[in-house]
This record gives structure tokens, sequence and C-alpha cells, in this order.
């Protein structure tokens, strides 16, 4: 689920993005009446975006939580386990590191 609204304010935040640079592109060559109404939908297209870039944050901030009490409990749970996967791990980034 969490996944899943990951993509989508992702999406609507690069859709933003794209919209309020075609506006902008637009604004350019514009002057008058249709420059100002231009310059104030770029900016309540930024106002959203960063509103939807804040509710990216907010949910990326949940899902590593979620990550951090999931391993957590695994630690706890299964102790000696966690120490072999650290050490192993540990061995295999030495030994790449060692290659190069």
């Amino acid at each position: 689920m969490m996944e899943s609204q990951l993509k989508t304010v992702r999406n609507d935040f690069g859709t933003l993005l794209r919209d309020a640079q075609a506006l902008f592109r637009e604004a350019t060559s514009a002057t008058g009446v249709k420059a100002d109404d231009l310059r104030a939908r770029g900016m309540a297209m930024l106002d959203e975006a960063s509103g939807k870039a804040k509710e990216l944050q907010a949910a990326a901030i949940e899902a590593g939580k979620e990550i951090a009490d999931s391993a957590d409990g695994y630690v706890r749970q299964n102790p000696w386990q966690a120490v072999a996967i650290s050490a192993g791990v540990g061995l295999l980034v030495g030994v790449l590191i060692a290659r190069k």
C-alpha cells in the first residue's frame, strides 16, 4: 500500500513539474494580462508541487520507520543470525574492496 502511494505521489509530482515548466516557457513570450495569469497559474502549480513533495517526504519517512522497526524486531528475535549475517556482509564487502 505504501509503495503504491509513493509511486502515485512521485508521478503526480513529475507531472506537476512538467506542466509548470511548460507554463513558464509560455509565460516568457506572453505580455500583459495573459502573462500575469500564466505566472499566477505557475505559482499555484509550484505550491501544489511543494505540497506533493512534503507528502512524498512524509511517506518516505514512514516507510523508513516501518523498515527500521521490522529490522529491529528481526534482530531482537534472532540475535545470533543477525550477527552472522552482518559478519557475512562485512566479509563480502571487505573482499570486494580488497579486489579493487
